[in-house]
């Protein structure tokens, strides 16, 4: 799974790499002030941006990087980074200055909590606490958020009327065939996952109606009617351009993973105005947005970096 990578496989991948940050290379965007970075507050900083290397993750450290651009500084660019681990101790290492994380994966990847809290705004809270001991920072977050879901194509929403996991509950007791599920290995085994939904909601899904499979097949096996319900990311662009409906997590199960700018201390201290090039740009994330610039990626096969860069100055932030 794209956030989730297991601690141990993402620690190699580390040792093995120097935190992946052994080469990189200068943004050279051709943009101006629009709406945030007037008067060049960070002309002189030459700051390095960061991420994971699956789509939205590509967007966010473009989109970070143009906004710093804007703002007057030189920005060299180290996104793609495997691994949850290496883009996150970049940061906390002061290799790289700044990146988009997810509080779900600070709070029990990197911080090592077991439980999730359930308000978004207290998860941010207690993971910007925690990681300023880190020597990290948190910015204010953003609704975009990458959580788990279950989703199921139209002709089976108008066919059994399901809009929330208690509701797909409800019908796993009173029609036990007619739930059946595509999950990740990792999902069926997980405790934040299958088994914990299962055990929250109260349903009882026989295993023969569960089948593993790739992330990918389940999107195309959803849309197909061959499984009711899929395991799917609430920000995939794929939701949207294969027209599924997402079911409501009504009782808060599933982790909050609000993406927000995690930003290097020292680095912060340097360069105060770093907060408001960003708020602006966080305020303006959310799932919807998140699935269309993804869906220009994964489905419409364009640049991330491009599909950042159109978005930014289609929203004013840049010139």
């Amino acid at each position: 799974m794209r956030r989730r990578t297991v601690l141990l496989t993402a620690a190699l991948l580390v040792a093995a790499s120097g935190c992946g940050l052994t080469s990189g290379s200068p943004m050279v965007d051709d943009v101006r002030p629009g709406s945030i970075g007037q008067g060049e507050p960070l002309k002189g900083a030459q700051l390095t941006v960061t991420s994971k290397s699956f789509t939205e993750q590509l967007i966010l450290g473009a989109i970070m990087g143009i906004a710093f651009q804007a703002a007057g500084a030189e920005v060299l660019d180290r996104t793609g980074i495997q691994g949850s681990i290496g883009s996150r101790e970049a940061v906390r290492k002061g290799e790289a200055d700044g990146g988009y994380e997810y509080t779900g994966t600070a709070w029990i990847t990197y911080l090592g909590r077991s439980e999730p809290i359930t308000d978004p705004r207290a998860q941010w809270e207690a993971v910007r606490k925690a990681d300023a001991k880190n020597g990290v920072t948190w910015l204010e977050p953003s609704a975009l958020d990458n959580t788990y879901a279950l989703a199921m194509n139209q002709a089976n929403y108008k066919k059994y009327r399901t809009k929330d996991l208690s509701q797909v509950a409800a019908l796993s007791r009173s029609d036990p065939s007619a739930v059946t599920l595509c999950v990740e290995v990792e999902f069926a085994n997980r405790a934040d996952g299958l088994p914990g939904m299962q055990k929250t909601y109260g349903m009882d899904i026989p295993s023969g109606n569960i089948t593993q499979m790739d992330t990918g097949i389940i999107y195309t096996q959803v849309a197909k009617g061959s499984c009711t319900y899929g395991e799917v990311f609430t920000t995939d662009g794929r939701i949207k351009s294969m027209n599924l409906v997402v079911m409501d997590d009504d009782k808060h199960f599933f982790p909050n993973y609000n993406a927000a700018p995690m930003i290097n201390s020292k680095t912060l201290e340097k360069w105060p105005a770093i907060p408001a090039v960003l708020d602006p740009i966080t305020r303006k994330l959310n799932n919807s947005v998140a699935q269309d610039l993804n869906a220009k990626v994964d489905v419409d096969g364009e640049d991330p970096h491009q599909v950042a860069l159109d978005w930014m100055k289609k929203e004013g932030f840049v010139k």
